[in-house]
């Protein structure tokens, strides 16, 4: 590999990249063979923040556009991903998991950034394997908060709150106000009603997301009645009913996971 493509290589990990939102017709071009796989926040025209999980995922496509790489495996490993996420997305978290094994068994190098993975995993209480995956996510995206939150999670299941907390991952600024606050509330300990109020009247998104992990916080500490209270919220937010946000996916898979009635 030639030392400019080292660099370019290099800057991609902590790359923001600019998309509009209007680019669905780009996400699901069946010509377009590969989606970032960094999570880094997204900001449209208005800087409304959007979520990093909209766009789909493929490391592979872009180390292979720098070394001449790429095989039919990668292609075909892209699409396990795009199936697993729609499997995903209707409900059927074990389908998912299934392809998105598939997508690592065609192409290793997806592994270590298939976040999608980790929620699946968490969603079927296989939360060391859920751990693990985060683990992977943050190595190689150390500034990904929202993956060292969703590891606590999946440690606080295993060894409790307060073991999770000391293995908490640390991770870089993340620039939207409400995942800041978030990480925080998670790392130290907060009130998720606070983190509520706080974004109460702030932009749909950021009500969505503060709701969701008030919600997901108050499942660490197995105060199964609170989550309900605010990720039903969540789902029933405008952003939630409306918005391709992954993440919005999720606040409803988590009520079906749960029994939850939120529409």
């Amino acid at each position: 590999m030639s030392i400019q493509s080292m660099s370019i290589i290099h800057n991609l990990k902590s790359a923001t990249y600019v998309f509009s939102s209007s680019s669905s017709s780009l996400r699901n071009a069946s010509t377009f063979p590969t989606q970032l796989s960094f999570k880094v926040p997204i900001f449209c025209s208005n800087s409304s923040p959007l979520s990093r999980r909209i766009f789909l995922p493929s490391v592979s496509g872009i180390w292979d556009a720098l070394t001449g790489g790429g095989n039919n495996n990668t292609h075909v490993a892209v699409l396990a991903i795009r199936r697993g996420m729609s499997l995903f997305r209707q409900g059927d978290v074990l389908g998912s998991v299934a392809e998105f094994d598939r997508a690592i068994e065609l192409d290793p190098r997806q592994k270590a950034y298939l976040w999608q993975r980790g929620l699946s995993l968490y969603y079927l209480d296989r939360f060391e394997e859920g751990a693990e995956q985060f683990r992977l996510d943050v190595a190689q995206n150390p500034n990904d908060t929202e993956e060292s939150i969703w590891c606590f999670l999946c440690e606080a299941q295993l060894y409790g709150v307060d073991e999770a907390r000391k293995r908490y991952l640390e991770v870089g600024i993340d620039p939207r106000p409400v995942m800041r606050e978030a990480y925080n509330m998670f790392k130290h300990g907060g009130d998720p009603e606070k983190l509520v109020a706080a974004f109460s009247n702030s932009r749909d998104g950021e009500y969505f997301y503060a709701s969701l992990y008030a919600g997901l916080f108050y499942e660490s500490q197995n105060e199964s009645d609170a989550a309900k209270v605010h990720i039903v919220a969540a789902c029933q937010s405008s952003y939630g009913q409306r918005s391709d946000d992954y993440m919005a996916s999720l606040s409803k898979v988590h009520c079906l996971c749960r029994n939850w009635i939120f529409s």
